[in-house]
Parts: C-alpha cells; structure tokens; sequence
C-alpha cells in the first residue's frame, strides 16, 4: 500500500467536534488523503458524522477527489487526549464558548505532538483570547471556513498576537494543499471578515422581509440574480470600480457616491433583532421554500459547484 503523501507535510488530523462543521472538514480531509480521528463525547456521534460524510460525497466526486474508500482512514475517540496524541494536525469545531474553549485547548496542547499545527474553527472569538491558555501561544491560529467546508473556497488564516510566522505559514501552506483559499487577515476583528459582512447585509434582508416590502424568497431571488452574481465574479470593489467607467471608482465615489452615501443613511436605524414575531414570521416563510433540508443542501451545493467552476476554483 503506497505511504499517505498528506498535504504539506501532514498526514493525519485530529477534529475536535462533531458537528456540521467538524463533520464537514472531515470529509475533506479524508478526500485528500488524511487519516482522521474525530472527537467528540456526544452520543450518536459517530453515525451523525458519517452521515454527513455520505451526503459530502457527491459534492467531493463532482471536485473531482476520489470518495471510493471515504471513511477507510476515519475513526472516532471521544478521549480528547487520546485522538490528538499522534495528530498532525487539530482543527478545533468547539462550541462558541470561551471557557469550553480554554478547557479544550489546555489538553490538546498537553498531548498533542510538538509539532503539529494548531488550528480553530471559531466564527468569531479572536486567537489571541484563545491562546491565553497556552504555554505556547504561538502554535495556535485562526482557521475560520465559510459553511460548507469540504466545498467553500474560503478559510480566513487569523493570527493571535503572539502566534508565529511560521505557524501563519504552515497553516496558509496546509490549506492550500486542501484547494482552498486561505485569506490571512491582517489584524483581528470580532466576528472577522466574511461572517461581519454576511451579518451586515442580512440585517438589511431581515427588516425588508419584515416590513413587508419582500418575502424571503423574493430577497433571495433578487440577490442571486444580482449581486450574488455581480460579486461571485468581481467582489464588490472591483465591481464599483468598473461601476465608475474610465474613471473607475474615484469616479464612482465623486459622482455617484452621493447616492450611496443617501442610501446609507436611509438605512435602518432601530435594532434588528430576532425577537418573537420576527422569528415566528421567518420561520413561516422558510417553510414555504419547499424541499427537505437534505434535498435544499443538495440543491445548493450543486449550486456552488457550478460558480466554483466558472470561477476557476472547482
């Protein structure tokens, strides 16, 4: 049997938590070649993750990787210590809870080899908080993915302010031996850059459906006919640059960010928050979309595969 090559340097991975996200990065980690061991003490987890493994599949295939034996390097030890004792590398898919992550961090650090890469999941709580545990903070860096992992290009790379070059580096350098498109930040933000962007855009999506003016299918179709697809090509910079004809966006800004600047402040100013009648309303309305969440999941990944590949990234 020929050796595991791994992805830059690194044959094994330990994923801490089991949950969509862990259980995503698995399946990619397996496609490319890692043995992985995941961790997680909840009951069921192993068929959850499995699960998920199976419904990742068809979206691996059509990237091209080879799913015929998936889940043969794949097991499970719900024994922190012991799953990140020979691990190459450790992404962390914990909850969103400091504490919980400290405590995690204290034994993975204990036992996991001295040289493997140090990596956490978190949407939004900084390295640097993380890291206070260690005795070696330097190890420890931001791996942030975009929902799903195993096909989303994006992994934002956030270093702590103690954490090493060379740990940005590896870390940069593992996440594209996995075709993904590591982004180091250049300083840390709560919340980071896609999920704050995300986060201010659906603030918007959530008053318009709100105040009546769209239904929740109506925002999405608006989006996905327009700047989804405006900005799956060219971002919303270049996109405002080239708005701006041969002036590009000093253009834009002189003559037509008076607009924007109008837009802005018409903005909504109360809070937007998910309070009970809101819930309620949204709730109803994503009953409406039709379609199990298996069969909405497969119909987006199909989705992405396709922007992926007219991108140049699938």
């Amino acid at each position: 049997m020929p050796e595991n090559p791994g992805v830059a340097g690194i044959r094994s991975a330990a994923v801490v938590g089991g949950g969509v996200i862990g259980a995503s990065w698995a399946a990619l980690f397996l496609a490319r070649g890692l043995s992985v061991t995941v961790s997680d003490p909840q009951p069921g987890v192993d068929e959850a993750v499995r699960r998920t493994i199976a419904e990742a599949s068809p979206a691996l295939q059509a990237l091209g990787l080879d799913t015929s034996k998936l889940t043969a390097d794949l097991s499970f030890e719900p024994d922190l210590a012991a799953a990140v004792r020979t691990a190459g590398v450790v992404q962390e898919n914990g909850p969103e809870r400091l504490e919980v992550k400290h405590e995690m961090w204290r034994v993975i650090e204990a036992n996991a080899p001295a040289d493997a890469l140090f990596t956490s999941s978190t949407s939004g709580i900084p390295a640097t908080e993380i890291a206070t545990v260690l005795k070696a903070p330097e190890r420890l860096v931001i791996g942030h993915p975009f929902n799903p992992p195993h096909l989303v290009p994006l992994v934002e790379v956030v270093p702590g302010d103690r954490t090493s070059s060379e740990t940005i580096e590896r870390a940069r350098a593992f996440y594209l031996g996995l075709d993904k498109r590591p982004q180091v930040l250049r300083k840390e933000v709560p919340g980071f850059v896609a999920n704050r962007l995300q986060a201010a855009m659906f603030r918007e999506c959530v008053h318009l459906v709100r105040e009546g003016v769209v239904t929740m299918q109506e925002l999405d179709d608006i989006v996905t006919s327009s700047i989804g697809q405006r900005w799956a090509g060219t971002g919303p910079f270049r996109s405002f640059h080239l708005g701006g004809g041969e002036g590009g966006l000093a253009h834009f800004m002189d003559h037509l960010g008076v607009g924007m600047e109008r837009r802005w402040a018409a903005m909504v100013k109360e809070d937007v928050a998910f309070d009970e009648s809101t819930k309620q309303l949204l709730n109803e309305q994503a009953n409406e979309f039709g379609g199990t969440i298996d069969e909405l999941a497969t119909e987006r990944d199909r989705a992405q595969i396709a922007v992926m590949r007219a991108l140049g990234d699938g």
